[in-house]
């Protein structure tokens, strides 16, 4: 529950603190006494946005705290455990806001965001505004009310987690499959060039020893002219070199016997003679490897001219264009992991999918289950307050998925919330047909609905402290009794903070604030001061009666209170 509120130096307010209790605090005064500013002050204790108009004027900054006390509140406590703050049942949030636009928040004295407040909000105060009745009007809310009085809130959110998880996925799916195009596109050519290069198969180093091979064909004749004159000049004719070196040498040989300074110059000339039958047989031999062949020829220039034109596309050495096709090659292999990667993840999505419809089904089941205690628990709170005849239904706008229906059709009807579509329909006269809620309620008959619907959720709501601001528009008498006294029998499940102007719903209070305006020094402020039983009379008697407040309003007021909560008989 709200223990204290704190404001200072907001709007007309300079320095204000509100003691709350259990059970129903009514808030009244007149209008513009800054009824509405109490209201605005909590909201920025649940994270709305602040603008420095708020501000008292000629005030740097304004500041709002409240304390909670939350005797038994396990989620909670997990979300500040989540933020590493201590928490012991107590809870103090503290905001400030400076003229330039900053903002000081804090969580038990640790800082903290705006987007922790949001976080905490559902779990400290439900405000229904002067306006809030409006969302009544919005099919958009339907469900979530439907939810929460079926207990399917966390079923509900899981399943947005689990939606929010299978959009990602389809995003990624989507993501991948215009890579691959993309991809695919980008390295057309470069699967023309990978064939080319493949196609030719290029290995190291053969263009070097294909141009050697070529001048070899190129000049055949010349090659076997020259090593058959040669072998013939070395040793073939009569008067060959190999033959005379032989005679030289046999006659130096002839001397040494006679001088053996020639035995070294014989050993020499023998040597020689040796050496150049040698290349005489090494020329002949030459002889036979050397191929006149013009088709050969024709060939290695025909490999050269395919290798010189990878060259001048894909690099100046072949082993350039080797590493070329490397990294083609890298890169197709890169395409077809992806389209590996993509497979895989349409099988895990497609999985996900069924899931997701099971579960979809699942909750849709239990909707239409919940549908019915939904109608029969307004159609009770409706009559206790005032609205007899009222016929109210909840409509489902398609059916549910078949079996027959394929999982294309029930995947196309999914969305963050399930399957399911709400109408809330009305009837408030005897013999008039159903029609949208919107269409059809006055301000005061939405005023009960909300204040119905809050009655009934009450009872499974988390939220411990619901504030009403102004929940009696559009009504009197003795609907607005019953109002009230509906308000009182929801206290006994929550605090309830009510803004009132209506004496039927301020006698209800356990707990009676008035709030008013006074000038000091040529300043506005507003105040607001818990009423004792005396000075409790004679507000009521004063929204009975107005200003000029008579003996019998008094005494209409005094017995209004006697009949009213128990903390005023």
């Amino acid at each position: 529950m709200l223990s204290n509120l704190n404001i200072h130096n907001f709007a007309i307010i300079d320095n204000l603190s509100l003691s709350l209790k259990n059970g129903l605090n009514t808030l009244s005064g007149e209008t513009g006494a800054g009824k509405s500013i109490i209201i605005n002050a909590i909201n920025l204790i649940l994270g709305t946005r602040s603008s420095a108009d708020q501000i008292r004027t000629g005030s740097k900054e304004a500041s709002v705290e409240a304390h909670f006390i939350f005797p038994n509140n396990p989620e909670l406590r997990q979300l500040l455990q989540e933020w590493n703050i201590g928490f012991n049942c107590d809870l103090k949030i503290k905001r400030i806001i400076f003229r330039e636009g900053r903002n000081k928040i804090f969580i038990n004295d640790s800082p903290a965001t705006l987007q922790m407040l949001g976080r905490l909000a559902p779990h400290m105060v439900s405000v229904s505004g002067q306006h809030a009745h409006q969302y009544l009007l919005k099919p958009d809310h339907y469900l979530y009310l439907l939810d929460e009085f079926s207990g399917l809130t966390k079923d509900r959110h899981h399943f947005s987690s689990e939606f929010e998880k299978y959009q990602a996925f389809k995003g990624q799916i989507r993501d991948r499959e215009k890579s691959i195009v993309e991809h695919r596109e980008r390295w057309e050519l470069g699967g023309f060039q990978l064939q080319e290069i493949e196609r030719v198969q290029p290995k190291p180093g053969e263009d070097d020893l294909l141009k050697e091979e070529k001048v070899r064909l190129q000049h055949a004749e010349d090659l076997l002219e020259i090593a058959r004159n040669g072998y013939q000049t070395l040793y073939e004719h009569n008067d060959a070199i190999l033959s005379v070196l032989s005679r030289c040498g046999k006659s130096v040989t002839k001397g040494a016997q006679l001088d053996k300074r020639l035995l070294p110059i014989a050993d020499a000339l023998s040597e020689i003679e040796i050496n150049i039958e040698d290349v005489s047989f090494a020329l002949r031999d030459f002889q036979e490897t050397v191929q006149v062949d013009p088709k050969r020829l024709a060939a290695v220039a025909d490999r050269l001219e395919a290798l010189n034109g990878l060259k001048r596309k894909y690099g100046g050495t072949i082993e350039d264009v080797l590493h070329f096709k490397e990294k083609l090659t890298s890169r197709f292999d890169d395409l077809a992991e992806k389209k590996e990667a993509l497979e895989r993840l349409i099988k895990k999505c497609k999985a996900f999918e069924i899931n997701l419809i099971h579960r979809a089904e699942d909750l849709s089941r239990k909707r239409r289950e919940g549908a019915q205690g939904l109608k029969k628990a307004m159609e009770k709170e409706l009559r206790q307050l005032h609205m007899k005849e009222t016929r109210f239904e909840v409509i489902f706008e398609e059916d549910p998925p078949t079996s027959g229906d394929s999982e294309g059709d029930r995947i196309k009807r999914l969305g963050p919330h399930g399957f399911d579509h709400l109408a809330f329909m009305l009837s408030t006269n005897p013999g008039e047909a159903l029609k949208p809620m919107s269409t059809i309620v006055s301000g005061g008959e939405l005023s009960r609905i909300m204040l119905a619907i809050k009655t009934i959720l009450a009872k499974n709501a988390f939220v411990e402290t619901i504030v009403f601001d102004e929940v009696d528009a559009g009504i009197s008498g003795a609907t607005a009794e019953v109002v009230g006294e509906k308000l009182f029998s929801l206290a006994a499940f929550h605090q309830i903070l009510c803004i009132t102007h209506l004496p039927q719903i301020a006698c209800q209070g356990e707990n009676h604030f008035l709030v008013k305006k006074e000038v000091t020094d040529g300043r506005t402020r507003a105040i607001i001061t818990k009423l004792t039983p005396e000075a409790r009379v004679k507000e009521i008697a004063r929204l009975l009666g107005g200003r000029n407040t008579t003996s019998h309003a008094v005494a209409h007021a005094e017995a209004m209170l006697g009949k009213g909560a128990p903390s005023s008989r």
